[in-house]
C-alpha cells in the first residue's frame, strides 16, 4: 500500500472506520479553460459513507454536487485537475462467475453497461461496441482479486481500472441526464438484458424475467419496455437510468438527482428503492435538490455550496430540532413552502472568482469582518457565527 492510501486511511475517523464502504479525504476539482482561467469545482471536500447508510448531499445547482459524483466514477473531461483521495472498501466482489468475463466500459456502465465517449468525455452509448473493444474473457488477476477486491483509490486509478472492475460492480452511477446515456438504437429492454448479462450471472434463459424486474423495481412500466430513449419522457429516461444502475447491485451507489422529473408518488417509490438497496448493506449517496426526498430516507445530511462542504449533521437533526447550524443550510429549509417560503437573498458566486473568506458572506445576515477569512470546519459547520451560538 503507497503512503498516499496510507495517510488517507489512518485520516478516516475511529468510530467510522470498521464500516466506511468510501472515505473521500481532501476531494479537490480544477478546471482549467482558456485564457488562464480556474473554476474551483469542488475544494477539499472530506467524508465518510457507511455500509447501510444514505448521505444526502444537497446544494443549489452549479455548487460541484455532480462535479463530485463524476470525479468519483473518473468521469470528468480533459482539462479537470483532481487531488485528494477517495478510497473505496474492499469488500465482496462481482462474484465468481464475473471474475473471468468484463466488457470494457467507459462509463456507461455506470447506467448499464455501455460503451463510447465523445470526444469532450460524454457518455454516448450503453451496450457493447465494436468486437474490437470488446475485452470478454480478459481472466487476468487471481480469482481471490476478483471475488474480493482491495481497498482501491478511485481517484488514482486508471481508466482500465475504473472500466473493468469498478463501474456498475463497485460503484454504481444514476446519472443526472440520463437521456444522453441511453443508445438510442436500443431499446430500454436491450439496456436491461445487456446489462443483466454482463453484471450478473443470471442464465440466458431468465435475462428478460431479470430485466423486467429491474423495471418493476424502479417503477418502469412493463408496456414501454420496447421503446427507444426518443419515445421516452424525462420521467420515463429517469426511471431507466435507475432500473439500469441498481442491476449491478454495487456496495456503493451515486444517485445523482434520481427524481428529476417524476410526480410526487414516484419521487417517494424511487427515493424508497434507494433506501431499500442501503438497507441491504450497501452505501448510497444521494444527491439531490428535493429536501423532501432527503428527509424521506437520509442518515445524514452534507450542505454543499460554492464547491465547499460547509454542513454536515444527522438528518433527524438537520430537519427537525435543534436544525442547521450554517445560514446557508437554514436558508435551504426556509425556502420550502411548508416552511418560511422565504427565498435566500442574492446569487451563488462564479466558481472561476471566489471570495478569500467565506463565500456565503455577500449573502448572509451574520456576517461580520470575521468572515474575510475563510471558516474551519467544526463541529459539524463551517462558519465563523454557526445558528445556535453565541455571536463575540
Amino acid at each position: 500500500m503507497n503512503e498516499r492510501i496510507a495517510r488517507a486511511l489512518d485520516a478516516v475517523t475511529a468510530e467510522r472506520a470498521s464500516d466506511a464502504v468510501l472515505g473521500v479525504r481532501g476531494l479537490t476539482v480544477r478546471f482549467r479553460l482558456r485564457g488562464g482561467r480556474t473554476v474551483a469545482a469542488v475544494t477539499d471536500v472530506s467524508f465518510d459513507l457507511a455500509a447501510g447508510e444514505c448521505l444526502a448531499l444537497v446544494g443549489e445547482s452549479g455548487c460541484g454536487k455532480s462535479v463530485l459524483a463524476s470525479a468519483l466514477l473518473g468521469l470528468l473531461p480533459g482539462n479537470a485537475e483532481t487531488t485528494g483521495t477517495a478510497l473505496l472498501a474492499a469488500g465482496p466482489g462481482p462474484g465468481a462467475a464475473e471474475a473471468h468475463t468484463g466488457t470494457d466500459r467507459h462509463g456507461g456502465a455506470a447506467v448499464g453497461v455501455g460503451r463510447g465517449l465523445r470526444g469532450d468525455g460524454a457518455v454516448v452509448g450503453v451496450g457493447r461496441g465494436s468486437p474490437g473493444e470488446a475485452a470478454v474473457g480478459d481472466g487476468r488477476g487471481s480469482r481471490a482479486e476478483a471475488v474480493h477486491p482491495p481497498v482501491l483509490d478511485l481517484l488514482a486509478a486508471d481508466e482500465r481500472t475504473l472500466a473493468r472492475t469498478v463501474r456498475g460492480r463497485r460503484v454504481g452511477l444514476v446519472p443526472q441526464s440520463p437521456a444522453a446515456h441511453l443508445t438510442s438504437v436500443r431499446t430500454v429492454r436491450a439496456h436491461l438484458e445487456e446489462t443483466v448479462r454482463a453484471l450478473t450471472d443470471t442464465p440466458r434463459r431468465e435475462r428478460r424475467a431479470a430485466a423486467e424486474a429491474a423495471a418493476a423495481r424502479a417503477a418502469f412500466p412493463a408496456g414501454h419496455l420496447d421503446r427507444y430513449p426518443h419515445e421516452l419522457s424525462g420521467g420515463l429516461a429517469q426511471r431507466a437510468a435507475t432500473a439500469l444502475a441498481l442491476i449491478g447491485d454495487a456496495p456503493l451507489l451515486l444517485a445523482d438527482e434520481p427524481t428529476t422529473g417524476l410526480d410526487r408518488e414516484l419521487v417517494d417509490r424511487t427515493a424508497d428503492e434507494l433506501r431499500r438497496h442501503a438497507d441491504r448493506g450497501k452505501a448510497l449517496l444521494l444527491i439531490t435538490h428535493d429536501l423532501a426526498a432527503a428527509r424521506r430516507v437520509a442518515d445524514r445530511v452534507a450542505v454543499m455550496y460554492a464547491g465547499r462542504i460547509v454542513e454536515v449533521a444527522a438528518a433527524a437533526r438537520f430537519f427537525g430540532d435543534p436544525g442547521p447550524r450554517h445560514p446557508y443550510a437554514r436558508g435551504l429549509l426556509d425556502a420550502l413552502p411548508d416552511r418560511e417560503f422565504t427565498p435566500i437573498p442574492g446569487l451563488p458566486p462564479e466558481l472561476s472568482a471566489l471570495p478569500e473568506g467565506c463565500a456565503f458572506a455577500p449573502r448572509c445576515a451574520r456576517a461580520s469582518a470575521s468572515c474575510a477569512v475563510r471558516p474551519e470546519f467544526r463541529a459539524g459547520a463551517a462558519c465563523h457565527h454557526p445558528l445556535g451560538a453565541s455571536r463575540a
